[in-house]
């Protein structure tokens, strides 16, 4: 069996961050539609390694995959399978670090175009990753930003993304000492670190502030705290049912008798209008992001009809 390999370099060169969204968005009005699927995040693990998995269908692009990778002191490694829906051929093997950072911030970038305020240009930032670049990435894309402020507790990682991020979005992005300084007076602030303690304090945010919590994907890992969930008058996850099984941010709320789950909406019934991503102009606004395969398996279908089009990558055989 002969299937189409794209590597890291093939997956960049042929995806973007307008498109992603555009594809995203698209997955989700199919989701409720009744045209896809999704499994949540499954994990094994053993001394030193966690393996991930994840898989969608996409009934409206004919096509079935899975997303895995494996998490270990060296890093991680995704991949990405997709596979025809009538034969239940694979079409293709994709490696998915790209991929993955990209589709997440475009997820956030579809939760912002129904839930943030039409006049935000300004933005607060924890981390200085891989995923905090495509969250700007994304949010500069639907959204008039003017300048970011950016914190991490590590001084050097902070002055050195707000110099990268200044030049690749060509805006003041801006380090600050104080956690305080990326919430306050701010209309969106993100969260997309690894910490397993909220990262800044909920009675910080202004009235109308977006909060898009993006980088907990664990029971055991919390970057937001009670205060924002208190605090937020609508709160959508990118899937209410993966929220439930990874979504540590809500974990001490639960506990607390300060949130339930019939609060939360998803993103899928607020891209269609099912439900509404605002209430009022002073709302506080929390989207919560643990990713969804779906997600991977719409944008790499994309990809490999690229691909195929342009004659990139190489076929192998299985």
């Amino acid at each position: 069996m002969r299937v189409l390999y794209l590597t890291e370099a093939e997956v960049r060169s042929l995806l973007d961050i307008r498109t992603t969204i555009d594809l995203v968005q698209e997955a989700f009005r199919q989701l409720a539609a009744g045209e896809a699927m999704n499994v949540p995040r499954q994990r094994a693990t053993a001394p030193g390694v966690v393996l991930h998995t994840m898989s969608a269908a996409a009934t409206y692009l004919g096509v079935v995959g899975w997303k895995s990778y494996t998490t270990t002191a060296a890093g991680a490694q995704f991949q990405v399978a997709l596979f025809d829906q009538k034969d239940g051929r694979q079409l293709a093997l994709l490696e998915a670090d790209w991929l993955g950072r990209l589709r997440t911030g475009a997820a956030t970038g579809v939760a912002a175009e129904s839930m943030a305020d039409m006049r935000a240009n300004e933005i607060g930032i924890f981390g200085t990753g891989k995923q905090a670049e495509t969250q700007l990435a994304a949010l500069c894309t639907v959204r008039d930003i003017h300048k970011v402020w950016v914190y991490s507790r590590n001084d050097d990682r902070r002055n050195q993304f707000a110099d990268r991020m200044t030049v690749q979005l060509g805006i003041p992005v801006e380090p600050v000492d104080r956690p305080q300084e990326a919430v306050e007076d701010l209309p969106i602030v993100v969260a997309a670190t690894t910490s397993r303690e909220p990262v800044f304090d909920g009675n910080w945010l202004a009235e109308g502030a977006f909060v898009a919590a993006v980088g907990s994907n664990a029971l055991n890992r919390a970057e937001i705290d009670t205060h924002v969930i208190r605090r937020a008058d609508t709160i959508v996850c990118d899937s209410v049912d993966c929220c439930r099984h990874e979504a540590g941010d809500f974990v001490e709320a639960l506990q607390r008798g300060l949130f339930d789950w019939s609060r939360a909406f998803n993103l899928c019934d607020v891209v269609t209008g099912r439900a509404s991503g605002r209430y009022q102009p002073e709302s506080v606004c929390l989207f919560k992001s643990v990713g969804m395969a779906l997600e991977d398996i719409a944008v790499a279908s994309h990809i490999v009809a690229l691909a195929t089009k342009q004659g990139v990558g190489k076929h192998i055989e299985l």
